[in-house]
């Protein structure tokens, strides 16, 4: 019923190039915390799993451009992360083994000739300037057939990538400078509705609560009274399902920008009165995200606590995407966080998710046995990606529109 239930709305809608999602287990619920549409971490997925993922971005790049031969490959601009260029380096490699020529071209506004970046893999990448001519952009030597963005794009949609002939994936539209938490939430709310509909299912099993605050200013403390307010009735409403499930856990929430990544703008809170009168650290952590860009709308999301953990360290699920395949994942580990705290902070670990079988459940086995909680794992990053879909549509363009 679950699978029957998916295909018919990849009938319906387009499905992401690509995606990641951070789960939370809770062991009484499993829900997504965060949904990236520019995933940055493929050198952490199991490499056994390699085959799935050039079976995956085949079918991923047919969808965008059946005859495509040449990929550019936008990466992201910070060049000191080595982790990240290694999850470039895999992405790259990944594409070639798919039968695309791929090249890096690079954002970097002062990145002048072609610039050889070693890897502590003993790998390399080489990142080139973007050159436009007309519409069209490529490299110095080398035409594209597509553009594929590993860059989120919390700047702002580059004016270099506007309006080209060449298709993009993910779509500009897509980048941080233009999507909100608060509408992916909305949008998987819808989702995870339907979806527990048909499996007669409770959705807050699957789907987190959350408040949205959209003029805050933590520098100036405008807003205060609209977090605090958002923060407490959220607080009453998860206790009131804990009691409703016998779950004996303190509720709290976690304050997160209602934009970006990188784990940055990021608070757990248990009372409402711990968002009024914060101190300038605080107010300082809170104020600004990736870029520099400064934080004027906040989510307030349910906080669902993760019971997993490995080598004594707190741990939560992240599972990765290509087209509308699971292609793998791996935990998020952070031994100096608690189980109620955001993982995504210096000092994380990942390692990779041992699918035993791909997301396939083994229906003989226990629910908790790792065949089948994998696939749990699976199925809600899918309900999640659906929810992306959904929500790029609801912006007002796709992929093909590009």
């Amino acid at each position: 019923d679950i699978e029957r239930w998916m295909r018919t709305q990849w009938q319906e809608h387009a499905v992401p190039f690509y995606a990641s999602v951070d789960l939370r287990n809770a062991g009484f619920k499993l829900a997504p915390v965060d949904t990236n549409l520019f995933p940055g971490g493929f050198n952490n997925l199991n490499p056994a799993f390699l085959p799935l993922c050039v079976q995956a971005i085949q079918a991923a790049v047919e969808r965008v451009c059946p005859d495509a031969r040449g990929v550019l490959l936008v990466p992201e601009n910070h060049t000191r992360n080595t982790f990240y260029l290694q999850n470039v380096e895999t992405l790259q490699n990944i594409l070639r083994q798919a039968g695309m020529r791929v090249r890096l071209g690079s954002l970097i506004p002062d990145l002048a000739t072609a610039t050889m970046i070693d890897l502590p893999t003993g790998g390399s990448i080489t990142l080139e300037p973007i050159i436009r001519t007309g519409r069209r952009v490529g490299l110095a030597d080398f035409d594209p057939c597509m553009v594929l963005l590993n860059n989120d794009l919390s700047a702002g949609a580059p004016p270099i990538l506007v309006d080209i002939d060449q298709p993009i994936a993910p779509p500009l539209a897509a980048g941080w400078h233009n999507r909100k938490k608060s509408h992916h939430f909305a949008v998987f709310h819808r989702v995870a509705k339907e979806f527990a509909t048909m499996l007669g299912i409770d959705p807050w099993l699957i789907d987190p609560y959350f408040g949205v605050c959209g003029k805050i200013n933590f520098q100036e403390r405008a807003g205060e009274e609209c977090l605090a307010s958002n923060v407490s009735f959220l607080l009453d409403k998860i206790g009131a399902k804990y009691v409703e499930y016998g779950i004996d856990e303190k509720p709290f929430v976690i304050v997160k920008a209602d934009a970006g990544t990188y784990g940055m703008g990021i608070m757990t809170v248990r009372d409402a009165s711990e968002v009024t009168g914060l101190n300038r650290k605080q107010r300082n952590k809170m104020a600004v995200v990736k870029e520099g860009l400064e934080v004027s709308s906040v989510i307030v999301q349910e906080g669902v606590p993760t019971f997993e953990s490995i080598h004594d360290a707190i741990a939560e699920p992240v599972v990765y995407m290509i087209d509308r395949f699971v292609v793998g994942g791996f935990y998020r580990v952070h031994a100096a966080r608690g189980r109620d705290e955001n993982l995504n902070a210096p000092g994380a670990q990942f390692v990779p998710l041992a699918f035993e079988s791909p997301c396939i459940p083994d229906l003989a086995e226990p629910a908790g046995c790792a065949p089948n909680r994998f696939y749990a794992y699976g199925v809600v990053a899918r309900l999640a990606q659906l929810a992306a879909a959904i929500e790029v549509e609801e912006l007002g363009i796709t992929e093909e529109a590009v």
